[in-house]
């Protein structure tokens, strides 16, 4: 390990013994942040809530040593909580990247807890972002404060505010500020453990492409008596359109867009995927390749929603128009704007009866794969097995962070490397949201170790 000259570096025993003597205090500072509705739309909670949560990411950052902490703002309007803590001359530079803002809690009443108040029960602490990201910030507070001055690396921070929004805010940022942002390493703290006590690190991801179809058949409604039959139903049309993305079996199947790749990784055992999942006993899996080949080498297409007469309150009428939003996910090799092209161009091939069309693209990203060769990766298995006592795993995420190319693209020598507290049993995105504190308290320590170490592997 490396530290400042003149002073002995803390043992692994000294910084775990610290980090757990301090879990109350982590305990506290997410409690706080849970307690802020930070959902970056203010079309569902006020945007004061963001910006409180923001200032209270600044402030406890500052209070562990970073200079110049503010709150920046992005081209979508959300801010950014960026800030430095030199380190000696010459030491390496760790970016090190979070989100304080959160997805909606979506429906209130199948929360066992409240959304927005961190409660612990059975051993886990539950609350909206208690996991994803909140968890991961409390988690970077934690491993600081545990080496105090003892800490051989210049550290940059930036904590995202609109992650879960998918409007770029930060992607944009980051080639109009490079110099802010500029490191050597970066932690990507926003994925996790491929279970509780697995030390893990993530190195593919998929990329995304959204798009909302819209269908129009007729003028209005009409009597489905009178003219169902050969009136074209829009929401029948839609119907089938949305069929036409998967093949008999289920599996995805859009025109021109490869369905066959492997995952040459660690496994993902079925059984672990249905817990994980919370699959119904019964329900069987779409078939056509391992788990692993279809949640992170394949890409997957989801009707995220559809805007259709309601059942109840519905008449007996042909519907008019209907929309649905649509969401794929393209694995490394692909392009996420070719994939998108050709997932218009299958809706279109299939739509029946000549139907009038019209697209709203969305957001799109990159997949990102991770280059695992270089000083941080070895430094980061090495902290990751020294604090978790077992060998380091990897795996692939089937979900999406863009921001992950975009830094690639403007720092290509940085090793990014993605890691976290957010494990399967956490429910991110799902009512009933949690953190297991352990992992916490394990990652912080991974974390600290690291910083330690990364010197000493940078210099060779």
């Amino acid at each position: 390990m490396t530290t400042a000259p003149g002073k002995q570096a803390p043992t692994t025993q000294d910084l775990a013994r610290r980090i757990h003597e301090q879990m109350a205090r982590t305990k506290q500072d997410l409690a706080t942040l849970v307690g802020f509705k930070s959902v970056a739309d203010p079309r569902q909670f006020p945007p004061e809530e963001c910006e409180k949560t923001a200032q209270f990411v600044a402030d406890a950052f500052r209070e562990v040593g970073f200079a110049d902490v503010r709150l920046d703002p992005t081209p979508d309007g959300s801010k950014a909580v960026v800030g430095e803590r030199p380190g000696p001359p010459g030491a390496p530079t760790v970016l090190l990247y979070c989100h304080y803002d959160v997805q909606p809690p979506l429906d209130d009443a199948a929360w066992h807890t409240p959304p927005f108040e961190l409660t612990e029960k059975d051993g886990r602490w539950y609350g909206r972002g208690a996991a994803d990201c909140k968890g991961n910030i409390a988690m970077h507070l934690t491993a600081l404060r545990a080496l105090g001055d003892d800490i051989p690396v210049t550290l940059r921070l930036v904590a995202e505010g609109s992650e879960e929004q998918g409007t770029a805010g930060l992607d944009n940022y980051v080639p109009q500020h490079p110099d802010v942002l500029r490191a050597d390493a970066i932690l990507v703290c926003d994925t996790g453990n491929a279970a509780v006590g697995t030390p893990t690190l993530t190195t593919t991801l998929r990329g995304i492409a959204n798009v909302v179809v819209h269908v129009e058949t007729l003028q209005s409604a009409v009597h489905s008596g009178m003219f169902g039959g050969p009136a074209p139903d829009a929401l029948g049309a839609l119907i089938a359109m949305l069929a036409s993305l998967r093949n008999a079996d289920g599996m995805t199947a859009i025109d021109g867009l490869a369905n066959d790749q492997v995952w040459d990784g660690e496994p993902y055992d079925e059984a672990q995927f249905r817990s994980d999942a919370g699959v119904l006993d019964g329900v069987g899996l779409v078939p056509g390749g391992t788990v692993a080949d279809l949640v992170w080498a394949r890409p997957a297409v989801t009707v995220l929603g559809i805007d259709c007469p309601p059942v109840v309150g519905s008449s007996a009428s042909v519907p008019p128009k209907a929309s649905a939003r649509i969401s794929l996910r393209v694995p490394p090799g692909v392009d996420a704007d070719e994939a998108l092209t050709k997932l218009t161009d299958h809706l279109k091939a299939h739509a029946p009866w000549g139907v009038r069309l019209a697209f709203e693209p969305e957001e799109s990203g990159q997949p990102f794969k991770a280059v695992m060769s270089g000083p941080a990766y070895h430094a980061l298995q090495e902290a990751l097995e020294e604090a978790y006592g077992k060998p380091m795993t990897t795996v692939g995420q089937g979900g999406s962070i863009p921001l992950c190319t975009i830094l690639h693209r403007v720092f290509p020598e940085a090793e990014i490397a993605l890691m976290g507290v957010e494990e399967p049993k956490c429910l991110i995105h799902a009512p009933n949201e949690s953190v297991d504190p352990s992992e916490i308290e394990h990652m912080a320590l991974a974390e600290a170790l690291f910083l330690l170490k990364y010197p000493a592997a940078a210099a060779g």
